[in-house]
């Protein structure tokens, strides 16, 4: 059966704003890359997914490493979640439908982790009680605006894990209590 992720970059006052947080470091970089070439999959919410697409399409001015990041992610295969979306690119499967057993069913006729990508699907997700872990990367910056990590219910939350990931960049990693 498949661990379902939801793991973001997060400031210090719980947003997720990837254009006010930077680039990460290559470090962080390196270890997205990583996470992403072990994944058995990622869901997907329509905006997340439309900001991923940035991937689908090699450009020249990518070191080896965003190559690498892009070929991990067309790779793996990819649930999108939206009611709007009438198609998706190639490697995914749009979810329009039943979203709760669409993921239970998905988790378990596969093995591995499964990455949730989105505040709002990760929303929908926590409500199902289908997400297994949190994984908030910290970043040392307070931002005041974008969206809070935690969209909807805060769940009652246990602490599975913490480790540095970079010199300014902590991992916590947490589990339904």
């Amino acid at each position: 059966m498949a661990t379902l992720v939801f793991g973001m970059n997060q400031s210090l006052d719980g947003y997720v704003d990837h254009e006010d947080m930077g680039a990460p470091s290559p470090t962080l970089f390196r270890h997205f890359v990583e996470w992403t070439e072990g994944l058995a999959g990622s869901v997907y919410g329509r905006r997340m997914y439309e900001s991923m697409r940035y991937w689908d399409d090699d450009r020249p001015e990518w070191d080896a490493e965003q190559h690498a990041f892009a070929a991990a992610w067309r790779r793996a295969p990819k649930w999108v979640v939206s009611r709007s979306l009438k198609s998706v690119g190639p490697n995914a499967r749009l979810v329009a439908d039943d979203l709760e057993d669409a993921i239970r069913e998905l988790k378990a006729e596969r093995d591995g982790e499964i990455a949730v990508a989105g505040p709002d699907v990760a929303r929908s997700l926590t409500t199902c009680g289908l997400i297994d872990e949190y994984r908030i990367y910290l970043h040392p910056v307070v931002l005041g605006h974008g969206k809070p990590y935690f969209a909807g219910t805060r769940p009652p939350l246990r602490l599975l894990a913490h480790d540095r990931i970079d010199g300014d960049v902590i991992r916590l990693t947490y589990g339904p209590a």
